[in-house]
């Protein structure tokens, strides 16, 4: 309360020293500004001329009041030497006599005064208007009213009383801070309670189990409770002398004189180690020396070496568990192994496994290793190196443990002659480079022994024990289940993986449209349902397809052998690619349904495709796709483009109706097919892809195997994360000197002359040995034509790789093959017909159907 009084008391006098302050300020500020203001219009150019002419008000009163108004002044008032007003702001005061002190300014000095003039209280400062001579012409006096001076203080005051407001608020709020504090540092207490505490607080200090010292700055021992003094055996007289002349340890010593930090420091006090913490006093502003705690940690230690080597196995284990597991492959998990256990368990770490764990078969009768693994400090041991195949003898701790399934402990290597009998040349290298301690684990899971592991010590002099024989065995038991998992993933994928290579063409079908090259590349993490073909049509023509089963694993790869058959038997019926690509939608369809009826929780079968249809004779390529990539064009020049085909939806969309496209394509280019994994992955988009798509494939003069490759060391990621289908075509023409045709009318007699220039077309090519069996096949198909058929007949003979004739007409009848009874008269020709050709068929045509047959070439 005292000092919000003397708080208070200073800002009254504060304020009213301010206010009397401010006032006399505004006084001097309104005399000066009266002042400045009547000399300034007093000099101003014409005022002197106004005063001699005839009406001096009418010149000056709108002067006066528009410098009044710019200047913030009350009046300025001009006059003539008697004090008769010219100018005025009240204009019933000009003509009147000016109220003020003249005197002075008649004799040419100016005035500056404060008075009661007309207007009220005011200060006023009056000039002489002199002529050039110096006479004194005339005056001008200008004004402020007293209210007005006075209105800045007042204007100004409440700022002062809410800014003296504000500083008692602060000082009462300090004040009531700062007491509180002392109250919550002294809990309340007074003097006697402050002094019952020091007394407890002592008996505390000297009764706990941790030595207590303060020193002073110069080093002095000021103070050390019981336990201290038992700790450093101090004298009985410690108190007050210097800690160098107690007698203790030298760097203990040095470390209490020093006074600096310590945390943790362990000295070797007698048969004791201390852990000193030291701290110093002054930090805060406190008296100079030091503090510093002891506590014997001569137990503690040998207690947290135990238990840093508990905590250094339970990582070990975490680590095993942890890191083993990550990779299915067996190879690099019994690798991983190895690297986790060294150095931090074993110098050396050995893993043999059979033959028929690393290839996903479960081993019968454990005979022979073969080393998979082997990881150590250093790169030259004499141990069997990795891919050995090792026999262990009966003798040795190898063996014994894949006889009994148990681990043993080989302590010393130098005296095992059991060991030693597995190769004495070897073995007496290993005993010579320092390796002295074995510990055998068998890999087991179950009754299963799938091998051995072998931790080998160099380094360390002391044996393996039986607490690191149980750790290696609960290191081992960790690693075998993600070895037999890897195992067991290895076979499934080797299953699925010889399933898809199965399901996929092993040689491609020999034909003349197109020059094939492809890659098929499986995914890193298992097999797809990606495929591809090419299937040779009738009329020399060629279908290349690919497609894409969405998801991996044997489902997948049974999918795509499913749609890769059922797209061989649809190309035999030689139907346009956009009714191929939806009788697969239809299959697919029924593949989801038949799946969804016997598992409620089968997934959706996902597939795209790409058919596509290449006609050497008139180069026209026709396409199709189901929710597939573009194909890739690469013209002659070498340029790129991706032709606009119509995506379609994906298969087993079902509902909507798929569109072809029609490509001219010149001898020499190259079209190209892929899957999606080709151009899409995590890392990169499918447009991305695209582009390195283009500009892998931009060149000319490039075979399809050259163009395969260059693609694949473009695009190919490190790990494919889907199957990756890959096929270039390259386009051929079959030019105007392999084909023949006719125009035939529908008569019988067109029969003859369609014989006649078969033979010629025959003979000329060099076929004249085919000219029978080829006028004979022509003649029952035009016959049947003739009769059957409509508008006009066609007739066209290619020369292939074999003689295909074909007989075409606007009919979309097809004939049938039959048998006909011995009293027919007819039904016989394409009886004849399929007998003399090697192959023979309809394909229909948007105007009717081609009947066509082949015969191979001599």
């Amino acid at each position: 309360m005292l000092q919000v009084v003397i708080v208070l008391l200073l800002i009254v006098s504060a304020v009213v020293a301010l206010v009397l302050q401010v006032r006399h300020d505004s006084t001097q500020e309104a005399r000066n500004r009266s002042l400045a203001v009547a000399e300034t219009f007093a000099h101003a150019p014409g005022t002197r001329e106004a005063l001699s002419s005839p009406h001096p008000t009418l010149v000056l009163q709108p002067q006066a009041e528009a410098a009044r108004k710019q200047s913030h002044v009350d009046f300025i008032v001009v006059m003539n030497t008697d004090g008769i007003r010219y100018t005025h702001p009240k204009p019933d005061r000009i003509g009147k006599k000016f109220v003020g002190n003249t005197a002075p300014v008649l004799a040419g000095h100016s005035i500056t005064e404060e008075i009661n003039g007309t207007i009220g209280p005011l200060v006023q400062a009056t000039v002489p208007v002199k002529a050039p001579d110096g006479k004194v012409v005339g005056m001008v006096s200008a004004g402020i009213t007293t209210a007005n001076v006075g209105g800045v203080a007042d204007r100004q005051l409440p700022l002062l009383l809410g800014a003296a407001a504000a500083a008692l608020a602060l000082a009462t709020g300090g004040t009531a801070l700062v007491s509180r504090r002392l109250l919550r540092q002294t809990h309340g207490l007074g003097p006697y309670e402050m002094t019952r505490m020091y007394e407890h607080h002592d008996a505390v200090l000297h009764a706990v189990r941790e030595g207590v010292i303060i020193a002073g700055g110069e080093g002095r021992l000021l103070l050390a409770n019981d336990e201290a003094q038992r700790l450093l055996d101090l004298p009985a007289d410690a108190e007050g002398r210097h800690v160098l002349e107690l007698g203790l340890e030298t760097d203990t010593a040095e470390l209490l004189a020093s006074g600096r930090v310590a945390t943790d420091e362990v000295h070797l006090v007698g048969d004791r180690l201390l852990a000193i913490n030291q701290r110093p006093t002054d930090l805060q502003g406190g008296p100079p020396g030091s503090v510093a705690t002891l506590r014997d940690s001569t137990e503690l230690r040998a207690l947290s070496g135990r238990a840093e080597v508990a905590r250094e196995r339970l990582k070990l284990l975490y680590d095993i568990g942890v890191g083993v597991g990550t990779s299915l492959d067996v190879t690099r998990t019994a690798e991983t192994l190895a690297e986790v256990a060294v150095p931090r368990f074993a110098d050396f770490v050995t893993v043999d496994l059979a033959d028929a764990v690393l290839n996903g078969e479960e081993p019968d009768g454990v005979t022979e290793l073969r080393r998979t693994a082997c990881s150590g400090i250093r790169k030259d041991a004499p141990l069997y190196p990795v891919g050995e195949k090792i026999r262990f003898v009966a003798s040795t701790p190898q063996a014994r443990s894949l006889r009994t399934g148990e681990a043993v402990v080989e302590p010393d290597l130098e005296g095992a002659p059991g060991w030693l009998a597995q190769d004495l040349e070897r073995t007496t290298q290993v005993v010579e480079y320092g390796i002295h301690s074995l510990i055998t684990v068998p890999l087991r899971v179950g009754p299963l022994v799938m091998g051995v592991v072998n931790f080998w010590r160099s380094r360390k002099p002391e044996p393996f024990d039986e607490e690191e024989l149980a750790l290696a065995e609960e290191l081992v038991a960790r690693a075998a289940v993600s070895i037999d998992n890897a195992r067991r993933y290895t076979r499934e994928h080797t299953m699925a993986v010889t399933l898809q290579r199965s399901l996929l063409p092993r040689n491609l079908p020999e034909q003349s449209a197109l020059d094939i090259a492809y890659r098929y590349l499986p995914a890193q993490a298992g097999v797809g349902g990606d495929w591809f073909d090419v299937l040779p049509l009738s009329g020399a023509r060629v279908a290349v397809v690919v497609g894409d089963v969405v998801g991996h694993g044997l489902h997948a790869a049974a999918t795509m052998g499913r749609l890769r058959t059922a797209v061989h038997n649809f190309s035999a019926l030689d139907l346009p690619p956009d009714e191929i690509i939806g009788l697969l939608d239809e299959l697919v369809g029924r593949i989801d349904q038949d799946e969804a009826s016997a598992d409620s929780s089968a997934a959706i079968t996902g597939a795209t495709c790409l058919y596509a249809v290449y006609d050497p004779a008139s180069r026209l390529c026709t396409v199709a796709r189901a929710g597939h990539p573009p194909p890739a064009l690469v013209r002659p020049d070498g340029s790129v483009e991706f032709p606009d085909v119509p995506a379609g939806p994906p298969l087993g969309l079902g509902g909507l109706p798929f569109e072809t496209a029609e490509l001219k394509l010149e001898e020499g280019s190259r079209l190209v097919l892929y899957t999606d994994g080709l151009v899409e992955d995590r890392e990169r988009d499918i447009d991305e892809g695209l582009e390195l798509l283009r500009a892998a494939l931009t060149g000319v003069d490039r075979s399809p195997e050259d163009t395969c490759q260059a693609v694949l060391d473009a695009l190919l990621p490190a790990r494919p994360s889907d199957d990756i289908a890959l096929l270039v075509a390259g386009t051929r023409t079959l030019g105007a000197e392999h084909i023949a045709e006719w125009q035939v009318p529908s008569e019988p007699a067109a029969v003859g002359e369609v014989r006649a220039s078969v033979t010629r077309q025959l003979a000329e090519w060099g076929l004249d040995d085919m000219a029978f069996t080829t006028e004979l096949i022509l003649s029952e198909l035009v016959t049947n034509a003739i009769r059957y058929g409509s508008g006009t007949i066609q007739v066209r003979v290619l020369r292939d790789r074999s003689l295909i004739c074909e007989v075409s007409d606007n009919s979309s009848t097809s004939p049938r093959l039959r048998y006909a009874a011995t009293t027919d008269e007819g039904g016989r020709g394409l009886f004849l017909v399929a007998q003399l050709a090697e192959r023979w068929g309809t394909r229909y045509t948007p105007a009717g159907k081609v009947i066509w047959a082949e015969q191979p070439l001599p």
